[in-house]
């Protein structure tokens, strides 16, 4: 099954350039809420395209207003701690750590509660000049669930990932870039942010698949283990390559100044 060929109902799947599939969060009347049933439907989505050959990045996107106004609070608001610890409440959302290839989240208006969570999931965030970030869940009697200041700390330091939570005030998009949680601000324009995510997915679509999700596994080490392990894994894996017949070609194309034909084995 293919994630082009099967409808969902809260999310739409497309391909708008050759190796770039692009996720679209389609609950527009409640501003792209995360509920349990889009979470699962985006993690079946995001499967399919990780196991699809064709496929080398995938873009993340809501609408203009809103990427993601945060996790659906009428869905959640009469749950009981025994209702969402024995449910595994929000389990699910770590399941796009396992995605190999490439994540790119292209953010546009509001990115809050989860769907700021949601957005530091992905690999790479690229922002609109309209995009604002928030953790707000203090304001809402409760805390961080899917991530936010797990990885808001890593995003943008302890100090500030305290005053943002604690506080539950919005960010911009481009404090978001200067703190280091954005890799770039593009140009005002509707639909610019998914242009430019598409154009850089198309980019990285183009190199071998097989490299691009090494580099990817090696960078997220530095997240999650000591640099010594960090650094010893990274040469296992710049080991691991010379296994494959896409080192070989990437080398020799580049010997013989001509373009390499990856054929992502």
């Amino acid at each position: 099954m293919s994630a082009f060929s099967k409808q969902y109902e809260n999310i739409l799947t497309s391909t708008p350039e050759p190796g770039v599939a692009l996720v679209t969060l389609n609950r527009p009347k409640a501003l792209n809420a995360l509920n349990t049933q889009l979470f699962a439907e985006l993690n079946e989505a995001l499967h399919l395209l990780d196991t699809d050959r064709d496929v080398g990045a995938i873009v993340i996107t809501g609408s203009d207003k809103a990427f993601a106004a945060g996790a659906d609070i009428k869905e959640m608001k009469d749950k009981t701690f025994a209702d969402v610890y024995q449910g595994k409440w929000l389990e699910a959302w770590q399941e796009l750590t396992l995605i190999r290839k490439p994540i790119i989240a292209a953010v546009s208006g509001y990115a809050l509660g989860g769907g700021c969570e949601l957005a530091l999931l992905a690999d790479i965030l690229i922002a609109a000049p309209s995009a604002k970030f928030g953790q707000p869940e203090v304001n809402i009697g409760t805390i961080t669930g899917g991530g936010g200041s797990q990885r808001l700390a890593h995003a943008v330091g302890k100090s500030r990932a305290m005053e943002l939570t604690l506080t539950g005030r919005m960010w911009s998009a481009q404090e978001a870039l200067e703190w280091g949680m954005a890799s770039r601000v593009v140009g005002a324009g509707d639909g610019e942010v998914v242009r430019e995510a598409v154009a850089l997915g198309k980019e990285i679509a183009g190199k071998s698949q097989l490299a691009v999700q090494a580099q990817k596994e090696a960078v997220n080490l530095a997240f999650e283990v000591p640099l010594t392990e960090g650094l010893r894994t990274e040469r296992r894996l710049f080991h691991m390559t010379f296994a494959t017949n896409d080192q070989k070609e990437g080398m020799s194309a580049f010997a013989e100044k001509r373009k390499p034909n990856w054929t992502h084995t």
